[in-house]
C-alpha cells in the first residue's frame, strides 16, 4: 500500500507520511498543490489588510483631522488654556463710529506647514465667554480733545492685559482700527487721535504696537476683513480634502500667463444695515472692462492681497470685489422712499387742487405698508396720512426707480462697476437685513428660494394689520421682532428682493444663497479677518526655528506606512523562495518511486545489499 509523503514548509529531513486508506483519489494525488495554493491564498491575503488596514488607518486620521478642525469651530467654547506657554495673543480694537469693542483672539503653535494659515479662535475667560469689551461714545467724539483719546480707550486695554499672561505681552500685537466715524473727520483730526494713541499707548503697555498697528481703515477695507473671517471660519482657505468639495479654476493675479490653478470655492458676502448695503465675492478669472473709465473705477474697487506667510507662495493670492452703497441699507431706503412720496403728493396736490394725504380719511395709499395699516410721514411741519394696500408687486415696481441701474454693461446699484459672477459655479451668505427680512417674520431663514419668499411676502403684506397684530401678541414671531419690524416687513421685503435680484443681477432661480445671522453659530466679525491678515507672517517664525524638528517629524509621520510596505515585500520574496524550495522537493519526490522500483529489480537479481547501497 502506498503512502503520501508531507513537508510543506518543513526542511527534507523532516518530512513524514501518512497512508491514504480512506483519502478521496484526488485528496491522494493533488493534496500538496492543494496545500501550496492555500499557503499563497493566505499570503496574498495577509497583504491585501496590510495594504487594506494601512489606508484605513491613515485615511481614518485624515478624516479625523478634518473633523476635530470642524468641531474646533463649531464647539470653540471651551476657556482657554492661559497656562499654555505655546499659545500666542492677538488683541483688536474696533473704533466704530458709536462707541468702541476690542476683541482677544488666541492661536496654537503654527503647525510647520507654510501653506496653512494660524487656527486664530477668539479668546474665552474662565467662564467661557467671549473675551469682549465695548465702550461709549465713538473714538470720533474726541475730535477737539485728542489729547484725552488714550484715557478714553485705556479701560480696554486694562481688560485685555488682565486676561493675556503678563508673560505673554510683548509678544501679544496690538492693533487700533477706526471705522466709520473717524474717516469723516479732516485728516488732521484723524491724524492727531492717532499720534496720541502712537505716544502714550507704549508707556502704559507692554504689548507690541507700532506706527503701522493704528490707522483709519477704508470701506474697502472693513469689507475684505470681513470676507476673509467669513471664509475663514467656513474653512474656505484649506486645502481640497475631498473630491465632493466645491472648487474653482482661478487665474492667479500677477501670473495670468500661467496656468491656473484648482483650489477650494470661497463664499461672497452680502450685508444689508440700516444704512448701508455691501457686497464683497472673489473673482477667480482675469476680467476685462467696457472702457478705460470702468478700468480706473473697477481699481478702486477690486482688491489682491496674499494671505499666504510667503510672498512667493502664491497659491493663496486673492483677488476680491467690495462695493459699499450708502442708502441703500433697509432704513435709508425707506426714508428716501418716503422722502419722495411726500414731495410728489404735495406737488400734484398743487398741480391738480387735490387733497391726497392731508387728512387721516383722504390717505395715500402705499402698497408697501401691509393692509389697512395707517402710518404718517412728517416734514417741515406739514403730516401726510398713509394707508397700506399690501400690494407687493406693485411695491416692487414702486421702487425699482431707487435702484438707479444704468444701461452700460457690467454695472450694479448707482451704476457701479460689478465683474461678472459665475452662478452656476458660487455661493453667497447673506447677513443682517438678508436675514432679518426672511426669518424674524417669514420663518424661513436659511437657504433662499425666490419663489418661495415672493409667495410668503406677498401673503404677509395683503394680511390686515389687526391680523399681524393679534399674531405679534401670540408670540408667533421671532422673539426680537417689534411692531417697527412688522410695520415695515413689506418694504423691506420688496427693497431686498429688488436689491439681490434687479441691481446685483442674481437670477431668480438662484439657490446657492443662505441668510444667516451666524456661521456655525458664531458671530463672525471683520476683525477676525484683520487679524488673520495682519499676522499672516508669522508663521515664519515658527517655520524657521523649527525647520529641523518639522521634517523630522514629518518622516517618523510616515515611517510606519514605509516599514509596512518593506516588511509585506519581504515577506512577499520570503514566501516566494520557500515556494521554489517546495517545487524542488516535488521533482525530487517524483523521482522516488522510480528508485524504488529498481531496487526491487535489483533485488530478485540476486544483486548484494552492498552493491545496491553502492549503486545508489
Amino acid at each position: 500500500m502506498g503512502r503520501i509523503g508531507i513537508s510543506c514548509l518543513l526542511p527534507a529531513s523532516w518530512h513524514f507520511s501518512i497512508s491514504p486508506v480512506g483519502c478521496p483519489r484526488i485528496l491522494n494525488t493533488n493534496l500538496r498543490q492543494i496545500l501550496v495554493i492555500s499557503v499563497l491564498a493566505a499570503a496574498v491575503s495577509l497583504l491585501y489588510f496590510s495594504v487594506v488596514i494601512i489606508r484605513n488607518k491613515y485615511g481614518r486620521l485624515s478624516r479625523d483631522k478634518k473633523f476635530q478642525r470642524y468641531l474646533a469651530r463649531v464647539t470653540d467654547i471651551e476657556a482657554t488654556d492661559t497656562n499654555n506657554p505655546n499659545v500666542n495673543y492677538g488683541i483688536v480694537v474696533d473704533c466704530g463710529s458709536s462707541g468702541s469693542r476690542i476683541f482677544v483672539y488666541c492661536w496654537p503653535r503654527h503647525n510647520g506647514n507654510p501653506h496653512d494659515l494660524l487656527d486664530i479662535r477668539q479668546m474665552r475667560d474662565k467662564n467661557r465667554k467671549p473675551v469682549v469689551m465695548k465702550i461709549k461714545p465713538g473714538i470720533s467724539e474726541f475730535a477737539t480733545s485728542p489729547e484725552k483719546v488714550s484715557d478714553y480707550i485705556s479701560p480696554l486695554l486694562n481688560f485685555a492685559a488682565e486676561h493675556v499672561p503678563r508673560a505673554k505681552h510683548k509678544e501679544t500685537p496690538l492693533y487700533i482700527l477706526c471705522t466709520a466715524g473717524m474717516r469723516i473727520l479732516p485728516e488732521s483730526q484723524q491724524k492727531a487721535i492717532l499720534e496720541d494713541l502712537l505716544t502714550d499707548i507704549p508707556v502704559h503697555f507692554d504689548f507690541l504696537f507700532s506706527d503701522s498697528h493704528a490707522e483709519v481703515i477704508s470701506g474697502k477695507q472693513e469689507g475684505v476683513y470681513a470676507w476673509i473671517g467669513i471664509n475663514f471660519v467656513l474653512g474656505r482657505f484649506e486645502h481640497i480634502e475631498d473630491d465632493d468639495e466645491a472648487v474653482v479654476e482661478v487665474n492667479i493675479p500677477g501670473s495670468e500667463s500661467s496656468k491656473a490653478i484648482l483650489r477650494k470655492r470661497t463664499a461672497g458676502i452680502l450685508d444689508m444695515g440700516g444704512v448701508s448695503t455691501q457686497i464683497a465675492y472673489e473673482v477667480p478669472k482675469t476680467v476685462s472692462f467696457a472702457s478705460s473709465q470702468q478700468e480706473e473705477v473697477a481699481k478702486n474697487l477690486l482688491a489682491e492681497f496674499n494671505l499666504g506667510c510667503d510672498v512667493h507662495q502664491t497659491e493663496h493670492v486673492y483677488r476680491v470685489y467690495v462695493a459699499t452703497f450708502l442708502g441703500f441699507g433697509g432704513n435709508a431706503a425707506r426714508q428716501r422712499y418716503e422722502d419722495r412720496i411726500f414731495a410728489s403728493t404735495v406737488q400734484k396736490n398743487r398741480l391738480l387742487g387735490k387733497q391726497t394725504g392731508l387728512t387721516p380719511d383722504t390717505p395715500y395709499l402705499d402698497p408697501c405698508l401691509p393692509l389697512d395699516i395707517k402710518d404718517e410721514i412728517q416734514q417741515n411741519g406739514q403730516t401726510l396720512y398713509l394707508r397700506g394696500t399690501g400690494a407687493f408687486d406693485l411695491c416692487r415696481e414702486t421702487i425699482q426707480p431707487f435702484m438707479n441701474k444704468t444701461n452700460e454693461t457690467q454695472t450694479s446699484l448707482n451704476g457701479v462697476y460689478q465683474p461678472p459672477i459665475h452662478f452656476q459655479n458660487s455661493e453667497f451668505y447673506g447677513f443682517s437685513e438678508f436675514y432679518y427680512c426672511t426669518e424674524d417674520v417669514l420663518r424661513m431663514g436659511g437657504d433662499y428660494s425666490a419663489a418661495a419668499f415672493t409667495r410668503a411676502a406677498k401673503d404677509y403684506c395683503a394680511t390686515k394689520w389687526s391680523i399681524l397684530r393679534e399674531r405679534f401678541d401670540r408670540g408667533l414671531y421671532a422673539s426680537h421682532a417689534d411692531l417697527h419690524r412688522l410695520k415695515y416687513q413689506c418694504f423691506k421685503s420688496a427693497w431686498m428682493f429688488e436689491v439681490f435680484h434687479r441691481g446685483f443681477s442674481f437670477p431668480v432661480n438662484y439657490k446657492n444663497l443662505k441668510t444667516a445671522l451666524q456661521v456655525y453659530d458664531k458671530e463672525v466679525q471683520w476683525t477676525l479677518g484683520a487679524i488673520l491678515y495682519r499676522t499672516r507672517f508669522l508663521p515664519l517664525r515658527d517655520i524657521q526655528q523649527e525647520t529641523f524638528r518639522a521634517s523630522h517629524a514629518h518622516w517618523r509621520g510616515f515611517s510606519f506606512v514605509y516599514n509596512h510596505y518593506l516588511f509585506s515585500g519581504c515577506f512577499l520574496v520570503v514566501l516566494l523562495a520557500i515556494l521554489l524550495y517546495l517545487l524542488r522537493l516535488r521533482r525530487i519526490h517524483r523521482r522516488a518511486p522510480r528508485s524504488g522500483s529498481a531496487t526491487t529489480v535489483w533485488l530478485e537479481d540476486g544483486l548484494p545489499s552492498q552493491r545496491i547501497a553502492s549503486t545508489l
